[in-house]
């Protein structure tokens, strides 16, 4: 008996993938409407507690501090708050090593509504640290709808602007610097890259855009394919970006550095990894992106994973093809860091 994703003209979910799916059940297919967005960020910090920074060091393998650096960009939060503030950075690194690490500079998904940087960083430590001798850093960025953007890019930048002044008492090879993430990371990653170009900031030497959420409109055709199916529907998508952009939410003059889909421009950036799904809501935006980079004269690795739905590798990580993807995302990494 065929598929019936097949039947309805949707890609099928590779099999241990899907399976993982449906175990999950409502947890994996829950759907984030505006009216039920309050409610999915509290069962979210409760799913997701922050780690202690005890717990992160892991018995003395890896030194993790707490930074704060400044901000002034006039972007008010939902307590009125338009002033200077800081943003709260989480750097990690091997244990014992005191020349300068090449760095992953990591924005944590989330939709823009919810996520923090210290849930991600034992992941980040095991799969990447520990094997490439990488320090990172995470960054808890401000999250809508309490603060709308440009507050979570302008963060980022922040952030990235501060760690490369301060490389050197870091430990940090500033000439070996990779901005990442994934889905809301991903597309802040890629905004981020967009900005720092912009405006003549030292460039990273790589962007790991990992499932990004790269567009606003909601009209590709995976978007549409996807309805109801993948573990982050258009419904959600919609969602989200609404949060963020407030009023500006469909505004035809609408800022790449919010929506990197809207870029005219992707010339001059730094190499990019592109990973998405066959079957998920992102696939289009992703493939249009990395079509776009090689159209200006970049370099640009596409991966489009058959039967990857978004977050497949986490709901599944033991399966072959969330493994063949963390592979394909190292030697990517090992590949740009040591160029």
């Amino acid at each position: 008996m065929p598929d019936a994703s097949v039947a309805q003209g949707v890609p099928p979910l590779d099999p241990q993938v899907g399976a993982a799916v449906a175990a999950a059940g409502e947890r994996a297919r829950a759907v984030l409407t505006p009216e039920g967005l309050t409610a999915w960020q509290e069962r979210d910090a409760a799913a997701r507690p922050r780690p202690t920074l005890e717990r992160l060091r892991d018995g003395g393998r890896f030194e993790v501090t707490e930074l704060h650096v400044p901000r002034a960009d006039g972007v008010a939060d939902g307590g009125g708050s338009a002033d200077s503030g800081e943003v709260t950075l989480v750097s990690a690194r091997p244990a014992g090593v005191r020349e300068p690490l090449p760095l992953l500079y990591y924005l944590h998904g989330g939709g823009m509504v919810t996520g923090n940087a210290w849930s991600v960083l034992p992941r980040l430590l095991r799969t990447w640290a520990l094997p490439l001798g990488l320090a990172v850093v995470s960054v808890e960025y401000r999250l809508a709808p309490r603060t709308r953007f440009p507050g979570a890019v302008e963060d980022c930048y922040a952030g990235l602007s501060w760690v490369f002044e301060h490389a050197d008492a870091l430990g940090v090879d500033a000439r070996r610097v990779v901005v990442g993430g994934k889905s809301a990371g991903g597309g802040l990653a890629a905004a981020l890259a967009l900005l720092v170009r912009d405006r003549g900031g030292p460039a990273p030497a790589g962007q790991l855009l990992l499932s990004p959420m790269l567009d606003d409109r909601g009209d590709t055709f995976s978007s549409h394919q996807l309805a109801g199916h993948d573990t982050w529907d258009r419904t959600s998508n919609a969602t989200a970006w609404q949060a963020l952009l407030g009023d500006r939410y469909g505004a035809a003059d609408l800022s790449p550095y919010a929506a990197p889909a809207r870029a005219t421009d992707l010339s001059g950036l730094p190499a990019a990894y592109v990973e998405v799904g066959s079957a998920e809501t992102f696939r289009d935006e992703a493939v249009a992106y990395a079509d776009a980079i090689w159209r200006a004269g970049g370099d640009a690795e596409l991966h489009v994973w058959p039967g990857a739905c978004h977050g497949f590798d986490t709901l599944a990580p033991d399966a072959a093809l969330s493994q063949d993807a963390q592979e394909a995302r190292t030697r990517w990494l090992r590949r740009v860091l040591h160029r």
